[in-house]
């Protein structure tokens, strides 16, 4: 099998739930009833599984819309429906060896995939239906069954590969096979760490927030105001306050905890005692729950963070730089002893992760300015000052420690080993899959219809394949 399957595979993951409510671009064998019903047909059957041909042209069409000047009618086609092809090879896999995916895993995820919908709408049901053509209910329904085969394709691809790693020999030989002119060139990389401090307000302004917070409870509850109206005006959360601190329908796992353990041990109606979170302190109504998704609103008032509490937090900083570089304590423990946990460099022991790349590698030249500026002098291992950072509204201060740097260069085990053996992994796994398909698809029933025959590599599918039907 070629190994632009894999390259191919899930391209489009659920290609967006956005897809599901574009209509099916209308070839000439989708024929419409008097009654306005749309004539589907089954295009491909893989073992037990079956794409339709309205799942292509639906795909097709999201193609369309969203890569105008890249969708070829006939290539694009071909390529989603060996995609679509490939998938269901998995799902009918998963199937025979009954890999289980509950429906409310499924649902949890439809559900998931929804609110984040609904929230960039601001929750306006109205603009959703208008967006998409149906309800948020309506949309969960087409896209179930097209997402649980999507999470049994993914997990049946994940039960094949997951172990697979390159050994130190496979890499050498994987670099030793790329021809010397093939080799990829690297731009002048840095690997760092961080250790970042978020201020945080006195405990003069914590009492002074929480006092304020119970005596605005105690307004609503008397009935001198309500709900909405002390939130609209007083809250610290300026999304929700415009709406009258309404957080629309959200489900498990959207708040941080604190939260999230009060609002699902409310009745509707109830109004929580005031709580803390690392926000500040809340006020909670739930208005509404189904299942695990509930309607609640909230207000928040945030403790104010003096400039006391800003000098303190640089100075800590510093105290903690001395103590690294008189070797006291090592950088990583720094971290996990005084760093924030709310950054994402934490559960790595401070080591910053390139997230466009997946790996700890930045080129210079993409590094955040203040970042640039704190690290370019540095020899490798040294630290930095102190450097303030104002990330989302938010005053931090960071220092950092530059972990290597290299020169312009053509790749190299010494150098770039860490790299080369990713892409080496990769590379097997590509090939150990394509060997796994391949030997699944000679136990596996093939129809796929005529026309779809000149697809590249569809031959392929159909010589491989135990069996095949033609029409």
């Amino acid at each position: 099998m070629t190994m632009n399957l894999i390259k191919k595979l899930f391209l489009f993951g659920l290609f967006s739930l956005i897809s599901a409510a574009i209509p099916a671009q209308s070839p000439d064998d989708l024929k419409t009833k008097g009654d306005g019903l749309i004539l589907d047909k089954v295009i491909v059957q893989i073992g037990g599984e079956y794409i339709l041909l309205t799942e292509l042209e639906q795909q097709y069409a999201y193609m369309r819309e969203q890569y105008p000047r890249e969708a070829h009618p006939i290539q694009t086609r071909c390529m989603i429906l060996e995609n679509l092809m490939a998938q269901n090879l998995l799902v009918n896999q998963a199937n025979l060896d009954s890999i289980i995916v509950s429906n409310e895993e499924v649902n949890a995820q439809l559900d998931a995939r929804i609110d984040r919908i609904l929230q960039f709408m601001g929750n306006d049901i109205e603009m959703f239906v208008n967006e998409y053509g149906m309800t948020p209910e309506q949309v969960k329904e087409e896209q179930r069954k097209p997402l649980k085969n999507q999470i049994l394709a993914e997990r049946m691809q994940s039960m094949v590969m997951s172990d697979v790693r390159a050994t130190p020999s496979e890499v050498i030989e994987f670099f030793n096979s790329i021809p010397r002119d093939s080799l990829p060139f690297y731009n002048s990389e840095v690997q760092i760490s961080e250790l970042v401090i978020i201020p945080q307000a006195n405990e003069e302004q914590r009492e002074i927030a929480l006092n304020r917070i119970t005596d605005l409870r105690d307004r609503i509850v008397s009935g001198t105001s309500t709900f909405e109206e002390i939130a609209t005006t007083f809250s610290d959360d300026q999304g929700s306050a415009r709406r009258g601190g309404n957080l629309g329908w959200q489900s498990r796992g959207t708040f941080v905890p604190e939260f999230e353990a009060t609002v699902y041990n409310l009745e509707p109606g109830e109004i929580s005692d005031p709580i803390e979170t690392e926000f500040g302190f809340h006020i909670i109504e739930l208005l509404e729950r189904r299942g695990n998704t509930v309607n609640a609103r909230h207000v928040l008032i945030s403790p104010t963070i003096t400039a006391e509490d800003f000098e303190l937090a640089e100075q800590e900083l510093d105290s903690i730089r001395n103590l690294i570089i008189r070797d006291t304590i090592q950088f990583d423990a720094a971290v996990r002893q005084f760093g924030s946990d709310k950054v994402q460099s934490f559960d790595n022991g401070g080591r910053i992760v390139n997230q466009a790349r997946g790996n700890t590698f930045f080129e210079v030249g993409d590094l955040d300015p203040d970042v640039y500026f704190a690290i370019i002098n540095l020899s490798v291992g040294e630290i930095s000052e102190v450097v303030e950072f104002t990330e989302r509204g938010e005053r931090k201060y960071k220092i950092f420690k530059l972990l290597s740097r290299t020169r312009p260069h053509r790749a190299n085990l010494k150098e770039d080993y860490a790299k080369i053996k990713d892409m080496a992994t990769e590379h097997k796994r590509a090939r150990l899959f394509n060997e796994w398909l391949m030997e699944k698809l000679s136990d596996t029933y093939i129809y796929i219809e005529d026309r779809y025959h000149e697809c590249p590599n569809i031959e392929f599918w159909l010589e491989q394949a135990k069996d095949t039907a033609h029409k």
